[in-house]
Order: C-alpha cells, then sequence, then structure tokens
C-alpha cells in the first residue's frame, strides 16, 4: 500500500533486550494497514541497528523498493518515529554504563553507601547492599543550611540578618525558605579537585550538594567548571530531581551520569542512519522541514524528542512502552 501524502508512515518501535517489534502504518490510521515487523535486537551477522532494520523493512514493503543496508533512510515519507527501548535498563542491570565521580558537600562522601537505612526483609540474616554507580567521590569544601520557618520569609531574612548575625548571608531559596551560606566553595581548590579526576580518564559527572533543591549556585558553579575542563557529560541534581531528600537526589543524579552517555550513543548511531539525521518535533514545526520526528518513551510513559532523552528518565522506557 502507497503511504498517504498528507500525513506519511508513522512507526511504532519497541526496542526489547531479545526482540525489537515494529508496527508501520501509512497515515490510514486502520489497525488492518499496518506492517508489523519482528527482528531480533541483536543479529551484528545481518544488521548493526534493529530498530533502523525494521524501518527499513517497513519503507521497502510500502514503497515496494528494496532499500539497501547501510544507506542513509529517506526520511521524506515518515511522519514520526515513536520508540521505547531498553538500552538504559540493560546498562544499568548488567553494569555496562559509564565511569563516573559524585560531587558531594564535604562530610557526605558515604551518603549513598548508607542510604536511607531501609530493610524490605527485616528477619533478612545476609543483607546484600546494591553496588554505587559511582567510581570516584570528591567532597567540595562549601556548606549552606536552613533557617527556621516563618510566613514570611523576606522578613524573616531581614531579621536573623540585622539583630541576630549582622556579617552573615542570608539568601532566599528557590523555595522560599531562608538559606544561610556557611561556605562558598574555592573555584580554585574545586577546579584542581575535578582536574585529578578527569586526568583518570573519567568524563562523566554527578554532583549533589546539601540543600541544592533551593540553593543550586554552588552545583551550577561546578558544573561549569566541569564543562570548561571538558567533561562530556554533567548531571546536576537540581535540574534533575529538585526535591529535599539528598539520598534520592545523588541516587538519581548518578543514575543520570551513568546512563545517559551510554542513551546518547546509542541514540547518535540511530540518527546518524537517516539522510539529514532526525530532528524534534518543535524544530521541525519552527523550521516547515518535512521528513521524520522522533520521539522516545520515558520512564513514566510518556514521550520526549529525541533530543531531550536522558538516561534519568529512559530506565524503565521499554517497559513502560510495552
Amino acid at each position: 500500500m502507497e503511504p498517504s501524502n498528507e500525513r506519511g508512515i508513522s512507526i511504532a518501535i519497541d526496542r526489547g533486550g531479545t526482540f525489537t517489534d515494529c508496527v508501520g502504518n501509512p497515515g490510514t490510521g486502520r489497525l488492518e494497514d499496518d506492517i508489523v515487523i519482528k527482528l531480533l535486537s541483536e543479529d551484528p551477522s545481518n544488521y548493526e541497528d534493529a530498530p533502523l532494520e525494521g524501518i527499513r523493512r517497513i519503507l521497502s514493503r510500502f514503497t515496494g523498493r528494496e532499500i539497501l543496508r547501510g544507506v542513509p533512510i529517506d526520511t521524506s515519507l515518515i511522519q514520526s518515529i515513536r520508540m521505547g527501548t531498553t538500552v538504559a535498563t540493560n546498562a544499568l542491570l548488567e553494569r555496562k554504563g559509564e565511569t563516573i565521580v559524585l560531587v558531594v558537600s564535604k562530610g557526605f562522601r558515604d551518603c549513598l553507601q548508607i542510604g536511607n537505612q531501609s530493610r524490605p526483609r527485616i528477619f533478612d540474616l545476609a543483607i546484600k547492599r546494591p553496588d554505587v554507580l559511582y567510581e570516584e567521590v570528591v567532597e567540595v569544601d562549601e556548606r549552606v543550611t536552613l533557617e527556621d520557618y516563618a510566613e514570611d520569609p523576606q522578613r524573616h531574612i531581614t531579621e536573623i540578618t540585622d539583630t541576630q548575625t549582622p556579617d552573615a548571608e542570608i539568601v532566599r531559596g528557590l523555595s522560599s525558605e531562608a538559606v544561610r551560606i556557611l561556605k562558598r566553595p574555592s573555584e580554585s581548590v574545586v577546579r584542581s579537585q575535578l582536574q585529578k579526576v578527569f586526568q583518570k580518564g573519567i568524563r562523566s559527572i554527578a554532583v549533589c550538594l546539601m540543600h541544592g533543591y533551593t540553593f543550586p549556585d554552588h552545583e551550577a558553579l561546578i558544573g561549569r567548571l566541569a564543562t570548561e575542563i571538558g567533561f562530556h557529560h554533567v548531571s546536576l541534581s537540581h535540574q534533575l530531581m529538585p526535591m529535599i531528600k539528598l539520598v534520592p537526589r545523588a541516587t538519581s543524579a548518578c543514575a543520570d551520569a551513568y546512563l545517559t552517555p551510554t542513551i546518547k550513543k546509542y541514540i547518535s548511531g540511530f540518527q546518524a542512519g537517516f539522510e539529514g539525521g532526525l530532528g524534534s518535533a518543535s524544530v521541525k514545526r519552527q523550521e516547515g522541514a518535512r521528513g521524520a520526528r522522533c520521539e522516545v518513551m520515558q520512564s513514566d510513559g510518556g514521550l520526549v524528542d529525541v533530543d531531550s532523552f536522558s538516561g534519568l528518565r529512559a530506565i524503565l522506557s521499554g517497559p513502560a512502552g510495552e
């Protein structure tokens, strides 16, 4: 069946650990017009990437002409590509993610080793703690603390600055709480610490500081220094998971730093298989460009432009697609 010229071919893909399922519709929306392709997710003797192979076969079926392997796929007939993938899931389970360093406030290097002390099986005598994802820890000499709660944070800030500690630096946090800055990090010291880690070959960094969810300035400073040094990926906890608890924020930052480089590498290879690459839906709309937009399913079941897909939100991408 020829694809609809108005809408183009819509392709949905579920890339699992064993099999990859691809469904193509010519734009009619009718189930009877669907073409379904099932193939092995790993079959290097026949193809390099299963989703690309599935798309090639679907387009060959719809157009009636064979599209050769290894030739960049023309996206002019494709309306959209939507995909769920277990790339991040498998990398996490098999511990095949990126080598990362965790940056925390001084005195909290073992926060993820200690965890929250939860005991799902409280009477189990043989406790096995999951391994941490990071290889190195950098403790940054910085500290902020929260003042007592007040209904009017601005008035509270003025009162404690004027009467209790005249020389203290008190600011309003993003959560409108009064934040006392006890110690600002030294740029030169932090740069030296990060440089030592960089020289060891580590290129991905997770940053989680105390109260970073409401006072992100110190995390942002570390992120800037890491980028200037040359780290390929920087995960800042206040951007990923702006919540109060330190352990969940640090866990999220580590997961993102550990998995995002793997995700980006896969997505880059996938995009390279198309003529002109793949663009996000927003860019396509702004530029009025023809061709495919590509969206990937996140752990919550929502779709995100392929360029915005990250490791933290990709852990359950495949299962969510099922």
